[in-house]
């Protein structure tokens, strides 16, 4: 209804209204259609404002999609659920997912995708191996911990036997990445001689095993027993980079 209303009232104000946001900063504070092109413009910036809205719509709905899963699981979470809860219609959740298997892999996507690339972007700095792990255990901390990411690897944890295609879904679009990066990264740390043992490149996983399990624990016992991840982390790289176990 609010979109037909401001439809309503450019109509009536068109002789008069401003332009609209991300108009008339390039065309020297024109109105539309006041000069040869503006008609061009004009259909440029309605194709411009489309997209935003479709953006923001999409986003609503995986902010919604996100919070239902968190709080029925991925079973019991139903379409119309997530639909009511980022106010559109059912129907409008088919115009950008196919299904309610797709709208959580999108989740994934949109919330994950970014810090994998980050971390397998993180071995090409020519840094000291323990530097770079703890710019990736930082990361986790912040970023993964810290946020609402953290509700997905939770329910990843909670739902991927019952679902294995969501498992699968993950695996190869988080796990695998990470493991890859983190691995090739060790790797080269014990070809330079910054690690003596070679069980962390054996084992990659153990590097944010911790993290997991804080992750675990607070969604069971943080009310009355929180883990600092933070800190648990960094007595985790102090065992595992302990100066005695590097050459």
């Amino acid at each position: 209804m609010a979109e037909v209303k401001s439809g309503r009232g450019k109509s009536r104000g068109a002789a008069t209204a401003a332009p609209p946001k991300g108009r008339g900063e390039s065309g020297g504070g024109e109105r539309e259609g006041a000069g040869p092109g503006g008609g061009a413009v004009s259909a440029r910036g309605n194709r411009g404002n489309r997209a935003e809205r479709r953006t923001e719509r999409r986003e609503a709905i995986l902010a919604a999609a996100l919070d239902e899963f968190s709080v029925r699981g991925f079973a019991d979470t139903r379409l119309d659920d997530v639909a009511k809860h980022a106010g559109v219609a059912k129907g409008t959740i088919y115009l950008y997912f196919h299904d309610k298997e797709h709208l959580f892999q999108e989740l994934v996507r949109s919330m994950l995708s970014p810090l994998v690339g980050r971390i397998e972007a993180a071995p090409i700095v020519d840094l000291p191996v323990k530097a770079i792990v703890q710019t990736i255990v930082d990361l986790f901390v912040r970023e993964i911990c810290g946020t609402r990411r953290k509700d997905v690897i939770r329910l990843i944890i909670a739902e991927g036997t019952r679902f294995p295609k969501l498992a699968e879904f993950y695996h190869r679009e988080v796990i695998a990445r990470v493991v890859k990066a983190v691995r090739g990264l060790l790797t080269r740390a014990i070809e330079r001689g910054e690690l003596k043992s070679d069980a962390l490149a054996r084992f990659p996983q153990l590097l944010v095993a911790p993290g997991l399990v804080a992750i675990v624990w607070n969604g069971l016992f943080g009310r009355f027993a929180p883990l600092d991840v933070e800190e648990l982390m960094r007595a985790h790289l102090d065992l595992l980079f302990d100066e005695r176990e590097m050459t």
